[in-house]
């Protein structure tokens, strides 16, 4: 009975799953298809190097060797769970334990990793709610994007208490050789634990190792379905989206408008020849999230809202509006809300709201486009990039620019630089 209800249980959660990461999918999918300009080889050398590597973590080496444990720790430990996953399919204990003395080592790493996790787990909750670094607690996090995160660190608390307590009860059934209890494994972390339980009778400790064993796999298949609704879906994005990034592709380069182009030289070059539809019709930049490749709509859902981007940026730094984080926030919050359009009323029904009714001018012209974001981010997002496509839509679709920048471009145009001097007298100041 209980394998059966493990296996509905199974299916459920990965069914749910499954149902939510095809909606991530479908919504990353609005975007326009993009053209890569790097290999796949060179795109597969900066996966393992960001993602798997973690190269662009330790820029910030507390923050980074943490991290390092925890997710080391969550990926290793993952082979215990699939070992629990078929022991709850098949009734068995310790499946894996017919490798002998490897498993025993495995067992014993595997407490260890989850130890470093838990450690650093308490670290960085600490960081947040008592050191309270001031990334963590900057307006952009105000309500679900800060219990979000409190909430991950305590479940992840929790599942690796809830692996203690069980391996620890686990240890005693199989020192009284309890029948089903495999005697195998190495116990060098949990085995603190069995003081606290040795004096326990039979009935309670098997009635303990099983509402942990219970807790630590339900556990972690809640966790798999928070993950879609939450910043942590990183854990998954980050290696999609280190792959499909440009390594060798400048950061912050302008793109060359082709129909501006046509349009615009044969003022200067009476032989140039254009090359698109002077009748076409065409739009600039981004107003919305279907404006936007689905590079940058997956950039949106890997988004791990650290705040490292926010913290180097110079404009957010003097006080300006500007913060990165935030930036990639909105979009993701557009892209859900667009999503849950398309849900509802089976394709997308103008709501009457855009990019702009999430990110505000002031944001999008404090930028500075000094990259720092970028250089920044430790999976490879590019906020700057998504700034410069709705920059792009306000002037060219929308005729809107603060009255410094429209001077400037009247500037540009009139006298063939950003100064209001005519050509002819721009030379004046070396005649002093």
């Amino acid at each position: 009975m209980s394998s059966i209800i493990f296996i509905l249980i199974l299916l459920a959660a990965i069914a749910f799953f499954v149902y939510n990461a095809k909606k991530i999918r479908r919504n990353i999918l609005l975007g326009k298809d993009v053209t890569f300009q790097s290999t796949p080889e060179e795109r597969w050398n900066n996966m393992l190097r960001v993602a798997l590597g973690q190269s662009k973590m330790v820029s910030r080496p507390i923050a980074g060797i943490l991290h390092i444990f925890v997710y080391v720790g969550f990926v290793l430990i993952n082979i215990e769970v699939l070992e629990i996953i078929l022991d709850g399919i098949f009734g068995t204990h310790r499946m894996f334990a017919v490798f002998g003395g490897f498993y025993n080592f495995l067992i014993g790493f595997f407490e260890i990793l989850a130890s470093l996790v838990f450690i650093s787990v308490v670290i960085f909750w600490m960081r947040r709610n008592v050191l309270k670094l001031p990334r963590f607690h900057h307006p952009d996090l105000k309500g679900f994007p800060f219990k979000d995160a409190n909430f991950i660190l305590i479940m992840e608390m929790i599942l690796m208490t809830a692996l203690m307590l069980s391996n620890a009860s686990d240890k005693i059934l199989q020192e009284r050789h309890i029948e089903h209890y495999v005697q195998a494994g190495s116990f060098p972390v949990s085995s603190l634990f069995i003081p606290l339980l040795q004096n326990l009778p039979t009935a309670s400790l098997i009635i303990i190792e099983r509402t942990f064993w219970w807790l630590h796999i339900i556990g972690i298949l809640v966790f798999l379905n928070y993950l879609p609704i939450s910043k942590h879906l990183h854990i998954i994005l980050a290696f999609p989206n280190t792959y499909f990034y440009e390594p060798n592709k400048p950061l912050g380069q302008f793109k060359i408008l082709k129909e501006v182009s046509d349009v615009v030289i044969p003022n200067f070059d009476p032989s140039y020849t254009p090359t698109t539809d002077p009748n076409a019709e065409v739009t600039f930049g981004a107003k919305d999230v279907f404006d936007l490749t689905w590079k940058q709509l997956l950039e949106a859902y890997t988004c791990t809202e650290c705040g490292r981007c926010t913290s180097v940026c110079p404009q957010n730094t003097t006080g300006k509006k500007l913060s990165p984080r935030k930036i990639m926030m909105s979009v993701r919050d557009r892209l859900e809300e667009v999503g849950r359009n398309i849900d509802a009323n089976g394709k997308f029904v103008d709501d009457g709201k855009n990019l702009f009714s999430y990110i505000s001018e002031e944001e999008i012209w404090a930028c500075n486009t000094c990259n720092a974001c970028a250089e920044e981010c430790p999976v490879n997002i590019n906020p700057l990039a998504i700034i410069m496509e709705l920059r792009y839509n306000l002037i060219l679709e929308q005729s809107k620019a603060p009255s410094s920048i429209n001077t400037m471009l009247s500037n540009v145009e009139n006298n063939g630089a950003p100064w209001q001097f005519s050509p002819a007298d721009r030379f004046k100041w070396a005649e002093v």
